[in-house]
């Protein structure tokens, strides 16, 4: 159940818009970006939306998959105030592109293969 602290100096958001629809998910960062500049206060939000990561924070945390483990901190070079617009920014691919080869390293391993099955046609032998 959410709970709101009476002036918290930091909020813990763990996956908060995960469930929502496109629009009603980008109206909602919307909203935590109005609140984020009219409150003084510290966000930590959990996301495994790259776009979202890039366009709601500041310093972006990845970690490995080992838990607790940081594989990096990485500075957010998308400026202030943050747009839908930048989605196609230098600064915000680059940063993504980053997130991209730490979250999936390339890897010296052929990659996994799906199975391939020959379908063939079967008589109607039901019993």
């Amino acid at each position: 159940m959410p709970a709101l602290a009476t002036h918290p100096e930091m909020l813990l958001m763990d996956e908060p818009f995960g469930a929502l629809d496109a629009q009603t998910r980008a109206k909602m960062q919307s909203h935590l970006l109005q609140i984020w500049r009219n409150v003084n206060i510290s966000i930590v939000f959990i996301t495994h939306d790259l776009d979202e990561a890039i366009y709601l924070s500041d310093r972006i945390i990845v970690l490995k998959a080992n838990p607790g483990e940081i594989a990096e901190i990485i500075e957010v070079p998308v400026p202030r105030p943050r747009s839908s617009a930048q989605f196609l920014s230098p600064e915000f691919l680059a940063t993504k592109k980053r997130l991209e080869e730490l979250i999936h390293p390339a890897s010296d391993e052929k990659e996994d293969k799906i199975p391939f099955f020959k379908l063939t046609q079967v008589g109607d032998e039901a019993i």
